[in-house]
């Protein structure tokens, strides 16, 4: 209590709702307002206390004579248990007025039996404050369990307070025979705010939505908008005479990508043009020729040919994962900011120094956090430069079900679960799911009386209809139903080893499709790529169930979990979820458009059912719709490359925008791939694993739609890397000489790719290296399957001898180079290694002098290659190691070419393995100190000693000759002398 706030009490009190519980379950609410009152009381209080409220606008509060307020009084009407009643004051007593309920009545869906007899004839009774209707009666719930009259209504009177009305309950009843009728279930709306209908406002802009853009969130309000990236906006005016809004559409640049938008009034006739600033067609050019230091970061050629609707998937993932980590950076900031916010209102910091202060402190942090290691930093920053990727058009990745992205399709029809039987004691919702045994299918709609002219004008299209206008005939239609599986993720292990072997189940209605064959085995994330199609009835057949089984070799199969999807509330919303609307229209292709009907019919359908003016095709690629003017390309290439006029892409342009359309504007659901969760009903409430999927719909009576998309998983393709080790330098030398004592090492080279460790091949053993220079002229030959969409090879294999399928694996392609040093009665010695990703690795020097640790440590700044695009590559790189302190050192230098090659060139062109046939390489000029000392001792003795000696021995006899020519001197002068002097 020594927080709450001290003030003054409320008079009169207000009613309010107050929740009553039984155990931890709220079991009602109670609408009651408490007054304390002291007894006995002063009048000329009283008095005053009702002249300061009136005073503050409270009416209907009277003073009488003698100072007495016009309160009920204390005699009334008694009882003997409840004792005196008294009425309302009108201060308390809730202002009512007349409204009148609309009810749509569309359908029952599910209905459970009811002491093992099926409900046949079943009607729907809507009671709200003691007024309500009755639907009609469903003549055979089996055969159409849908309502043959939609809509009624009724008047109530209800408090002017939306908070203070009573809720709506919902009974359905099955009506048997001899006028007895028997409760099905029933459901209470506890609050009918959401279905009050509310006029347009004039005065706001004809936006009344947000317009989301790719660069940025555009914010349209009625003081014009604003981009949440940017704090100003620049903006250019039109002179047109008609009161349009001109969206400029261009052919390369997405309408996504605009910047420029000015003020929309309702009451003027303004134009305004949306289009890219010259700014960001700057900044998009400088992209596609974007340079590294060292070297140039180029677009990736595309392709139409090698693209597909994995390039598309691939490409939206990518851009799903941007977006996630731009919202985590941006919620790591928001929260840093709170932080300062906090801790300045705790230091009592006044808001100038607040902001200056905070700046510094978060200035200084990310300066701390940034040179703390400034070798790491570095690498940290150019890790995350990535080379610009191909343009692909990419569809929309939902991390989440479509129904929770757009209000589980509720815009017009809303779904009431009905329950039976006594709810639990223990948790409010927790017996919830047992309980219902249905689903109600209908709206509601509640305005006030009488009639405003916007409600009668609104509802003057069809007065049987009453404010719902324009919905669709509740007739039952053939839909053709097809299922798109792309891949389960995070499965929950269904066997003893922690691996599970998935299959799909699709049921509706009574159609059940099993794809038990084509099981995948061990797998927790498989990836499906399955189509499956199905022709349903609505509404008898409208809830999809997506399954995912453990396939088992002896026993039943066991259901890992499974996800539900109501399509009737798809099929007829006007979020138009039948079929994805594509961003870009193709007649052929990896985008090719799938739905039966072209852009231009689509838009024709919504203009013509929404009854507004349009669609108006002019000249210069423009199209108006209503009072929007739109403005793109208007030709389009076919399978042979040829252009031709279409007036789809502006059609497009439109469906894409439809939002933005007054009165009967919806953001239409984007081509997509969707995730949901799977369940289980044995684990409630645990998520089992989710599933990537969608559903299209189209009308039997509609134009038949095209063949299914093959989205069926990519084949890796076979490849065979040839690996040519020529020769090593600087390798360390770790033995010591058995006779001389002096370094040297007996070096091999290793190799292997990752994954197939099991695959190693050495090279033969260079002897006593003394230098650490090493010559091999040995070849390593690695077979394997590689995804090029995924960047991965696929690696399929028995986990054990007892495992009945293989296992698929995917793993990076990564080469693996070891450096050892051979011994005979130990363990080799391990030198240095080299890990190169062959899809991004540093180029080889030139020259062993060149190839240095920089090569490994600077690996982002460096220009890379790849050896799928590059195909044959030879350089120097280095081999490392880690010391003592884990730090990178130099132990090693090798000399390889690497050579990628298809499976049929290297059937065409085989080679061999180390130096064998075919396409033998020639044996390497190794010094002579590469034999073994014990078969030719003297010859090693020779060589070591020459080797090592030689100048000392040169040295040596030279000293020698001058000494022994010196001695002769010496011993040979004296004669000489003494034969001159005498003339001998």
């Amino acid at each position: 209590m020594c927080e709450e706030y001290y003030g003054p009490p409320r008079f009169p009190p207000q009613l309010e709702y107050y929740q009553i519980y039984r155990g931890n379950c709220i079991a009602g609410e109670l609408l009651a307002a408490f007054e304390l009152l002291q007894i006995p009381f002063d009048p000329e209080v009283i008095r005053r206390a009702l002249i300061a409220v009136h005073n503050f606008a409270v009416p209907q509060i009277k003073v009488g004579q003698g100072g007495k307020a016009d309160l009920p009084p204390l005699e009334g009407s008694t009882d003997s248990e409840r004792g005196t009643i008294l009425p309302v004051p009108l201060g308390i007593r809730p202002i009512l007025s007349r409204y009148r309920i609309e009810v749509l009545f569309w359908g029952l869906r599910d209905l459970k039996r009811i002491n093992l007899a099926q409900v046949d004839r079943p009607r729907v009774d809507i009671e709200c404050a003691g007024r309500g209707v009755q639907s009609v009666l469903i003549q055979n719930y089996k055969k159409n369990p849908n309502f043959s009259i939609l809509v009624k209504w009724f008047e109530v009177d209800l408090p002017e307070n939306e908070l203070l009305h009573p809720p709506l309950n919902i009974r359905v009843v099955d009506c048997r025979a001899f006028g007895r009728y028997i409760l099905v279930g029933s459901h209470a709306v506890s609050s009918l705010r959401r279905f009050i209908y509310s006029a347009p406002d004039k005065t706001s802009n004809n936006w009344a939505s947000a317009a989301k853009l790719m660069n940025g969130y555009m914010v349209l309000t009625n003081g014009g908008c604003q981009p949440r990236s940017s704090p100003s906006l620049s903006s250019r005016t039109l002179s047109r005479p008609a009161g349009d809004f001109m969206v400029d559409m261009d052919s390369e640049h997405s309408i996504r990508k605009m910047d420029t938008v000015v003020k929309l009034d309702a009451t003027s006739d303004a134009v305004v043009k949306v289009d890219m600033t010259e700014e960001e067609s700057d900044k998009d050019k400088k992209k596609k020729k974007k340079k590294k230091k060292g070297g140039m970061e180029e677009e990736e050629e595309t392709d139409e040919r090698v693209l597909d609707w994995w390039s598309k998937y691939f490409a939206s993932i990518e851009t799903l994962k941007e977006s996630l980590r731009a919202q985590e950076v941006a919620q790591a900031e928001a929260e840093e900011r709170e932080d300062l916010e906090i801790a300045a209102e705790a230091a009592d910091i006044r808001h100038d120094d607040l902001i200056l202060k905070g700046f510094k402190t978060k200035d200084k942090s990310r300066e701390k956090r940034f040179f703390k290691d400034k070798k790491k930093g570095q690498a940290a920053e150019h890790s995350e430069r990535r080379p610009v990727k191909a343009k692909v058009d990419e569809l929309v990745v939902y991390n989440k079900e479509l129904e929770t992205e757009y209000g589980n399709f509720a815009d017009w029809l809303h779904t009431f679960n009905l329950y039976r039987g006594k709810a639990g004691d223990d948790d409010e919702h927790a017996q919830d799911d047992d309980r219902i045994v249905g689903r109600f299918k209908g709206s509601l709609c509640m305005y006030k009386l009488p009639l405003s002219e916007e409600i009668t004008r609104e509802a003057g299209f069809d007065p049987n209809m009453g404010m719902f206008q324009s919905i669709p005939h509740n007739d039952p239609i053939n839909v053709l139903v097809r299922v798109y599986v792309v891949r389960a993720t995070d499965l929950h292990p269904a066997d003893i080893n922690g691996k599970a072997d998935p299959y799909i189940v699709i049921k509706l209605g009574k159609s059940e499709v099993k794809d038990k064959e084509n099981y995948i085995s061990k797998q927790l994330n498989p990836v499906f790529g399955k189509s499956f199609d199905i022709e349903a009835t609505f509404p008898m057949e409208s809830m999809l169930s997506v399954s995912v089984y453990d396939w088992d070799l002896v026993g039943t199969d066991d259901l890992i979990g499974e996800t539900k999807i109501d399509l009737e509330n798809r099929f007829y919303s006007k979020y138009r979820a039948t079929c994805g609307i594509s961003s870009k229209y193709s007649v052929h292709g990896y985008n090719i458009w799938r739905d039966p009907m072209k852009p231009s019919q689509i838009l024709a359908k919504l203009c013509k059912d929404g009854k507004i003016d349009g669609p108006h095709y002019g000249p210069g690629g423009k199209v108006k719709v209503a009072n929007r003017i739109f403005q793109g390309p208007t030709e389009i290439v076919d399978e042979n490359g040829l252009k031709k006029q279409t007036e789809e892409h502006l059609a497009l342009a439109v469906l894409n925008h439809w939002e933005e359309i007054p009165r009967v504007g919806w953001k239409l659901v984007p081509e997509h791939v969707e995730t949901r969760p799977l369940l289980n009903p044995d684990k409630p409430g645990i998520e089992q694993g989710r599933i990537e999927m969608w559903v299209d719909m189209f009308p039997m009576d509609m134009p038949a739609p095209g063949p299914a998309l093959d989205i069926s998983p990519r084949k890796p393709k076979s490849f065979e890397l040839r690996v040519v080790i020529w020769n090593t330098d600087d390798v360390i030398l770790e033995d010591d000489a058995f006779m001389t004592g002096e370094k040297m090492s007996d070096i091999y080279v290793r190799g292997w790719l990752k994954g197939q460790q099991e695959d190693k091949q050495d090279t033969d053993v260079h002897y006593h290296s003394l230098t650490g220079e090493g010559n091999f002229n040995w070849r390593f030959v690695f077979p394997f399957d590689y995804l090029m969409a995924e960047e991965k090879i696929v690696i399929s294999k028995k986990e054990s001898m007892f495992s009945w399928d293989e296992t698929e694996y995917k793993i990076p392609p990564r080469l693996t180079l070891q450096v050892w040093d051979a011994d005979h009665f130990s363990a080799d010695d391990f030198l240095g290694a080299i890990e190169l990703d062959l899809n991004r690795f540093p180029r080889g020097a030139k020259t062993a002098k060149q190839c240095s640790l920089d090569m490994i440590r600077n690996e982002h700044e460096l220009p890379t290659i790849s050896i799928f695009k590059q195909k044959r590559v030879k350089g120097w790189w280095p081999f490392v190691a880690r010391d003592e302190n884990d730090d990178m050192e130099l132990t090693g230098k090798v000399e390889a070419e690497l050579h990628l090659v298809t499976a049929e060139e290297a059937e065409k062109s085989p080679v061999g393995l180390g130096r064998n046939e075919p396409d033998p390489l020639e044996k390497p000029n190794r010094p002579d100190t590469t034999f073994l000392w014990f078969l030719s001792p003297l010859k090693a003795i020779r060589y070591l000693v020459c080797n090592r000696y030689k100048w000392l021995i040169i040295k040596m006899v030279l000293a020698l000759l001058l000494l022994i020519m010196l001695g002769l001197f010496l011993y040979s002068m004296p004669g000489y002398l003494v034969k001159k002097l005498l003339g001998a």
